[in-house]
């Protein structure tokens, strides 16, 4: 929404006059009188939490406020989801479920140098199709540093939040999100013949807040945030909304990833990037203003980065670096995205920050595979924001690369502004109290009397602990069992399965599968619902098909792409016991490395004894549909094709269509890219048949001309009546 000086004066009037109780305005009726407030109170949010320039005092916002809860108690029938008031739900929420993306939210790729942020711009002209002559805009922003969130409006109103998660999928934070005063709960989208949309943004807190809250904190004697952006990424999953309203959080929103008319066709809105980022602010969401502009070429791109990342201490809020897009959206179309990041943007990171301190002293940790990484311990020292205290040194070579020793002062940065990373010792500063650091040859992790040798194999840099008879070996497979990439037990992090394992609960994975959960409501934290909760998460683990459960027994160099290679080739997975090295190999994708590590864990009979006990306690070891891959066309008329399906289909649904498309050997892209070949147009196309003309090398079919390709070959094809 923008208000002009007109409106916001009435507005400033009407707010005084509805203050007065002497004044003509309190005639108003009813209903009329819950309007005007809601109207006033939205405004003056985004004068408080968009512009940052309040014309009220807090006092006469907080008794706007009031007067307008009073009548919607009075007359509830007259509420709705769009009030101020309804931003925190009495409705808690226990859980985040994941919902789908409307389009992937993918990753950024980096820059860190003018050199970087040249060749990316050859690159786009290259797939643009331009020359070095031709015009070519960047619309360069921020790269803020916070929580990443995608919001669904719906005629009008938000309807959900997610965070990124996977880029595919979010969690639910719809409760949360309706919190942040900055967000407005219905945006005039329609006005634009815009009836769904996506946006992205980010969630941050203002340094200066962050700052009290952590003042605010000492003084209760609570242990302090880290920094800014946990604070805010973490106070997007609070349970309760009314505590993440106390952190002040604020969102900014820089993409409109996804519109559609109320037919459900996609929508091409305006030409740039830039246009649409506008009428974003227009409508009243919070968007980078001064600190966002558009320039002619990548040369004035590069300053303006380059000037930012000299004043990035004076903004208010945590940024890590700039953002540069391609303007023209037409060309951001043509040039497509790759799985992993948009073809027509780039961040510029900031120069990491650096400081220097002192390595103390090396302590050594175990991995799920036995690996033994070694942390430098350094006097505290604050860098970017973030008290840094320990640092990983990788591995021997790492300490004898960098020639370090204990004593030394070194020069550490945050890569990424994130990791915080060993840059260099300096040699020059020593007094001789230095000591070398000696890489153990017995695993230091063990403590039991029996000494274990560390083993390191040929080409890998790390040494490993080959037989765990102290137990933390076993306490991070445990850890890895439970975890999100592994069997995904909900509500079974590292910090209970330490617990558990503290209490003597889980000496091994089989343990998980036996808890006592009568024991378990007993303890301090937790309680029956906590726990049956708990039971709940275990028992649907059980069922997981088979490609999670290889995956979670921390088999070196057992990932999850193999995982499922094997999971689609057995019935059950003892039957890998019999396997032969050639059973393996024969598989594409399968070398010899991971088929000796896979094939010599199911020659150990202590091995096979756990996964027996994991089935007699209910966990699936048998084959499941998910495990099954489909097979993949070994021929069809559209074998080697990629193609797009838009529009409304007639006769097909979406998914049969798709998948008639695949079984005649195509692979289903989701945009219009210089990769496609086909598109087959339905009714009301849209901006995808645009922009696929745009680009001349696609083949354009209609939906009967798709079905007659497809049944030249099989007369009895039919769309799959399970879709």
């Amino acid at each position: 929404m923008r208000y002009t000086s007109e409106q916001q004066r009435t507005f400033y009037l009407q707010s005084l006059a509805l203050l007065d109780p002497a004044d003509p305005i309190q005639q108003l009726s009813d209903q009329s009188r819950m309007d005007l407030l809601k109207s006033l109170i939205v405004y003056h949010e985004w004068r408080y939490y968009i512009r940052h320039d309040p014309v009220i005092s807090d006092f006469e916002y907080d008794q706007l406020y009031k007067q307008l809860e009073r009548l919607e108690d009075q007359y509830p029938q007259w509420v709705g989801t769009d009030s101020p008031t309804r931003r925190v739900s009495a409705d808690l929420g226990s859980d985040f479920p994941e919902v789908p993306h409307l389009s992937p939210m993918l990753s950024l790729a980096n820059s860190y140098d003018e050199t970087d942020l040249r060749e990316f711009d050859q690159q786009v002209r290259k797939f643009a199709g331009l020359t070095g002559d031709d015009p070519l805009a960047y619309t360069v922003e921020p790269k803020f540093d916070g929580g990443s969130i995608a919001l669904v409006y719906e005629n009008d109103l938000l309807v959900r939040a997610a965070t990124r998660g996977n880029g595919e999928r979010g969690e639910d934070i719809t409760h949360n999100a309706r919190v942040l005063r900055s967000l407005p709960l219905r945006a005039a989208f329609s006005e634009y013949g815009i009836a769904k949309v996506e946006l992205r943004g980010e969630v941050l807190i203002r340094k200066d807040i962050f700052e009290k809250i952590n003042a605010s904190r000492a003084e209760e004697g609570l242990s302090l945030f880290a920094n800014a952006r946990n604070t805010a990424s973490g106070g997007l999953r609070m349970k309760d909304p009314r505590d993440l309203e106390k952190r002040g959080l604020e969102a900014f929103i820089y993409q409109m990833a996804y519109t559609a008319d109320a037919a459900g066709n996609e929508l091409q809105l305006f030409e740039t990037h830039d246009e649409r980022i506008a009428l974003l602010g227009k409508l009243g969401f919070k968007i980078p203003e001064q600190e966002r502009k558009v320039c002619r070429d990548i040369a004035e791109a590069t300053r303006f980065c380059l000037d930012w990342q000299e004043k990035r201490d004076t903004y208010p809020y945590e940024i890590d670096g700039m953002v540069l897009k391609v303007n023209e959206l037409s060309i951001q179309q043509r040039i497509g995205s790759t799985s992993h990041h948009p073809r027509w943007a780039i961040a510029f990171k900031f120069r990491a920050k650096q400081a220097t301190t002192r390595l103390l002293d090396v302590a050594y940790q175990v991995g799920k595979i036995g690996s033994i990484t070694p942390v430098a311990k350094v006097t505290p020292v604050q860098l970017a924001g973030v008290t840094i205290s320990s640092i990983s040194l990788h591995n021997e070579d790492f300490i004898r690369q960098k020639d370090l020793h204990k004593g030394d002062t070194i020069l550490v940065e945050r890569a990424g502004d994130v990791i915080p990373y060993i840059v260099k010792a300096m040699p020059e500063l020593r007094d001789g109290s230095e000591q070398p650091i000696v890489f153990p040859r017995e695993c230091p992790i063990n403590d039991s009397d029996t000494p274990v040798l560390l083993v390191r194999a040929e080409g890998e840099a790390a040494w490993r602990c080959p037989n765990c008879v102290c137990g933390a070996q076993d306490l991070q497979r445990i850890i890895f069992h439970v975890s999100k990439d592994a069997m995904d037990i909900d509500g079974m992090g590292k910090s209970i399965v330490e617990r558990f394992y503290e209490l003597g609960w889980i000496r091994s994975i089989a343990d998980i599968y036996r808890l006592d959960y009568e024991n378990i409501a007993q303890l301090e934290g937790f309680g029956e619902k906590s726990a049956n909760n708990l039971r709940q998460a275990i028992d649907k683990a059980k069922e997981n098909p088979i490609h999670r459960l290889l995956h979670s027994l921390s088999i070196h160099h057992l990932g999850k792409k193999v995982s499922r290679i094997l999971a689609a080739r057995i019935g059950h997975v003892l039957e890998l016991r019999n396997w032969s090295p050639e059973d393996f190999t024969d598989i594409k994708d399968i070398g010899p490395i991971v088929a000796e590590n896979v094939r010599a864990y199911f020659q150990q009979p202590e091995h096979i004894e756990l996964l027996q006990t994991m089935e007699s306690l209910g966990v699936n070891l048998t084959r499941k549909e998910e495990d099954i891959l489909p097979e993949p066309a070994a021929s069809g008329p559209l074998l080697g094709k990629t193609i797009l399906f838009t529009g409304t289909l007639q006769e097909l649904d979406r998914k049969a269509a798709q998948q008639m498309a695949q079984q005649a050997g195509a692979k289903v892209l989701s945009a219009v890219s210089a990769n496609l070949n086909i598109l087959v147009a339905g009714e009301k196309a849209g901006s995808k048949l645009t922009k696929a003309r745009e680009l001349g090398t696609v083949q354009i079919l209609s939906e009967a001309e798709f079905l007659a390709i497809i049944k030249a070959q099989n007369p009895s094809a039919e769309p799959d009546e399970s879709y």
